[in-house]
């Protein structure tokens, strides 16, 4: 399908930026050209997290772009069956990329299944991929320094969490929490750019004149 083939030339050309900028750009003045708003459910199950749930919604130009041409039956919507392909080509493209999903123990890293249960919704002009990324073994919840972050290393792609939905806990144990933590030398660069550049730190939907920085995830539990 071409718009299918176009987006997936897309999301490598986010691999393509990461050659190019990694060791020579800091992650916080790069300029993105696509942006995600993320919805991420931590699930977890028997005392310990067992993965996250993502939801994220394009930007509005990127999200016109990629339903051209898809709506088969030309009713003016787009259904799961006819998005379904494009959902595909998402995961495929993704996977070079680890799927911009990183899970951690303070420094180290956790191994994440391939994803479960994607697929694409189109509704009131915005398009959201959604799919499920397992751990590859569970942790338990209380464990130290968990955390996780969504984001393009390269920021081709800038991933920021929804203000209010940003992330929820199912499941979780009785005094579990989620707090949202930016590396402080990437806060400060940001802070510097977006004055320089007279826009909010976390950018302007749809352009590229926004600044991008990482946003990790601290997961706490007590200890039972």
């Amino acid at each position: 399908m071409k718009h299918a083939r176009s987006l997936k030339r897309l999301t490598l050309a986010a691999g393509l930026a990461a050659a190019g900028t990694v060791g020579t750009i800091t992650p916080a003045a790069a300029h993105p050209h696509v942006w995600v708003t993320v919805e991420t459910t931590v699930n977890y199950a028997n005392g310990t997290v067992t993965g996250f749930t993502h939801k994220w919604t394009f930007d509005e130009m990127y999200a016109a772009m990629a339903i051209q041409g898809l709506d088969a039956n030309n009713d003016g919507k787009y259904d799961r069956k006819e998005l379904a392909e494009l959902a595909q080509v998402n995961i495929d493209g993704l996977k070079e990329f680890d799927y911009f999903t990183f899970a951690n123990i303070g420094d180290a890293n956790l191994k994440l299944k391939e994803p479960e249960n994607y697929w694409l919704e189109y509704t009131d002009g915005q398009l959201s991929l959604h799919m499920t990324m397992p751990l590859e073994q569970p942790v338990l919840a209380e464990a130290a320094g968990l955390n996780f972050a969504v984001y393009d290393p390269s920021f081709f792609i800038a991933f920021d969490f929804d203000k209010d939905n940003g992330v929820r806990l199912a499941n979780a144990p009785a005094g579990c929490d989620a707090s949202v933590a930016i590396p402080k030398e990437d806060e400060e660069l940001a802070k510097r750019l977006a004055e320089a550049a007279q826009v909010d730190v976390n950018g302007s939907v749809g352009t590229d004149l926004g600044v991008a920085v990482a946003k990790t995830i601290q997961l706490t539990c007590p200890k039972s």
